[in-house]
């Protein structure tokens, strides 16, 4: 049997715990060919993201991938990110959270993410809202 990596459980912890707290969870991010983020907000390799229900829509931490849709500069986007590019989630407002080695793993083809739909498939995470539908 395969080793299961406890990354993706301590994302999901931490993440969980950021919002229980009132934080802003955020991603560290080391930036490759199978990352799906804008370029024009990449420095050095890395890029830092907002994953806080406020900020993203149908954000999902799966095992392998985290994917989401969220806006930069007023435009929206796609973002697909391999978990083992993670190098640290975090509270913005504290920045107390856990920092990871990000694994250097070849690009294959069969690596792709995988298709995001809209609906989500796990209930939001985050505070309910009710919208006036007319």
């Amino acid at each position: 049997m395969a080793e299961i990596s406890t990354k993706p459980y301590l994302i999901r912890a931490l993440y969980e715990w950021c919002t229980d707290a009132g934080h802003t969870p955020q991603l560290l991010v080391a930036v490759d060919g199978r990352t799906r983020v804008p370029p024009g907000f990449v420095k050095d390799g890395q890029i830092v993201l907002n994953i806080s229900a406020a900020a993203t829509r149908n954000l999902t931490l799966d095992n392998d991938w985290i994917q989401f849709s969220s806006r930069f500069g007023g435009v929206s986007h796609e973002i697909s990110i391999p978990v083992d590019r993670v190098m640290a989630i975090f509270a913005r407002e504290s920045g107390q959270g856990l920092h990871f080695e990000p694994v250097d793993t070849p690009e294959s083809p069969d690596q792709a993410p995988p298709p995001q739909s809209d609906e989500p498939p796990h209930p939001p995470k985050g505070r309910p809202s009710l919208k006036v539908v007319k």
